[in-house]
């Protein structure tokens, strides 16, 4: 069996585990400690956000987002449908009701034309969402020019799904800085990773604030234990912010690989008419989280062809996200499409692959890669 090739894995900077043994050294293996502190420093002077609260991973962020604007149950909340359900799964924690909207082809992110239909919809029945959750897929900054339009409109606050997207830009902002609440996520397979964890980022102090107290259990400023909210233990280790300080130096780095990866596909398949590359918009800087490809729906190789070939050599990919609106739990609540008679989302998840993205493979890895996907051919 030859050696496995995955999909996108950790990759250590080397100045891990410097963070690490300092804390070790200090007795700071507790939840909270310098790490923590310097690390949302370091987010927010890398990302030019206001403010930061360290989570213990991109979903409880969003949770804490979504209660941060209020959203209590019954309340809608409008959802990206292409993505993975840990976006959609804090609104129901709420009670609240997600809403799904399709992608358009250009970003795979939210279609302003399906968020407007939604609003039509909702509006005639004088409801309006609490908040709208857009994701940044695969690395890629959605359409914020358009999207924020409608949603100012109609004084709907943004919560930017950057789960996927750290280091990436939109017209000059880094992705999570956007909306009114960011969020990012470091879990193993991300750009950078803190082992398992997420941040919640914004401009207004409010937001961040609320969010480190209910992270600690709603505690109460008083020498006993007192709380007259519900808290949760959604805290950062002080260990694992450690790894993460030590991955964010290196996320340029990672950003240029992940480029070089997408360069290599694209080249690399060229001149296979059905095969089409996710497109890179210009709007700003994508970080390349993944590189992802669509097939034709005319070819005779399908994405599952091409996800067994690779397989078979003991490489790791992916289908493209099922959307939400087509997950068995999702299935009763209510999706607005880009197109008449057709999903974008779906499309997408029918056509796509996602292709091995790990910054730690070779260049002959890559061409191997290439090269068993050709042969389908």
């Amino acid at each position: 069996m030859k050696d496995r090739i995955y999909l996108s894995s950790p990759h250590m900077g080397g100045n891990e585990i410097k963070y690490i043994n300092e804390a070790f050294e200090e007795n700071w293996i507790a939840p909270l400690g310098p790490n923590v502190s310097n690390f949302e420093k370091e987010i927010c002077k890398y990302t030019n956000a206001s403010y930061a609260t360290a989570l213990a991973s991109g979903t409880s962020a969003i949770h804490l987002a979504l209660k941060s604007l209020g959203v209590k149950s019954k309340d809608l909340v409008f959802c990206s449908s292409l993505t993975f359900s840990a976006t959609a799964n804090p609104i129901t924690y709420l009670g609240a009701t997600p809403v799904f909207i399709d992608s358009d082809y250009e970003s795979w992110n939210m279609s302003h034309i399906a968020l407007q239909k939604a609003f039509d919809y909702f509006l005639e029945n004088d409801k309006k969402p609490k908040a709208v959750v857009i994701v940044n897929l695969y690395g890629q900054s959605a359409d914020y020019d358009k999207l924020k339009k409608i949603c100012d409109k109609y004084e709907v606050p943004i919560i930017e799904d950057a789960a996927e997207s750290l280091g990436a830009t939109y017209k000059g902002k880094y992705s999570g800085t956007v909306g009114d609440i960011g969020i990012y996520s470091f879990n193993g397979n991300k750009i950078i990773t803190t082992s398992g964890g997420g941040m919640l980022v914004s401009n207004i102090e409010k937001y961040t604030k609320k969010a480190l107290f209910w992270a600690t259990q709603s505690r109460e400023n008083e020498r006993h234990y007192e709380h007259k909210e519900i808290g949760y233990n959604y805290r950062m280790s002080n260990i694992c912010a450690g790894i993460g300080r030590g991955q964010l130096e290196v996320i340029e780095d990672r950003i240029s690989k992940k480029k070089q990866i997408y360069e290599l596909y694209k080249e690399g398949f060229k001149d296979i008419k059905e095969i089409q590359m996710m497109n890179i918009c210009d709007y700003g800087r994508s970080n390349y989280w993944l590189s992802v490809m669509t097939i034709d729906k005319n070819s005779k190789v399908k994405p599952i062809d091409i996800i067994l070939a690779l397989e078979k050599e003991n490489i790791e990919s992916r289908p493209v996200w099922k959307p939400m609106h087509m997950q068995p739990i999702f299935k009763d609540y209510k999706f607005f499409s880009t197109l008449e008679n057709q999903s974008v989302s779906e499309d997408l998840f029918n056509q796509g692959v996602c292709l091995p993205s790990d910054t730690k493979n070779s260049l002959s890895d890559f061409k191997y890669i290439i090269d068993i996907i050709k042969k389908l051919f």
